[in-house]
């Protein structure tokens, strides 16, 4: 979704659209780290860390949708 997102930056609509897809499905993999510690697949170390690694995540894709303008391409003129 990143990578989609990137391709089409020329419109700020679909940029912020695939960035707030990209952000949920993070937050996904979050719910299912934590079925995954309550159900002792993973240890409480690993969640920690798998954790904190999907919040950095979230944080960066927060700020490169706060920053959209920064990010996407200028309207083509015509």
């Amino acid at each position: 979704m990143i990578a989609e997102a990137w391709a089409k930056r020329r419109y700020i609509a679909v940029w912020e659209n695939k960035l707030d897809e990209a952000l949920a499905e993070a937050a996904e993999t979050q719910a299912w780290l934590d079925s995954a510690l309550d159900s002792e697949y993973i240890t409480e170390a690993e969640h920690r860390q798998f954790d904190g690694e999907y919040q950095q995540m979230g944080a960066i894709l927060h700020t490169l949708i706060e920053k959209s303008d920064t990010f996407c391409l200028p309207p083509r003129r015509r």
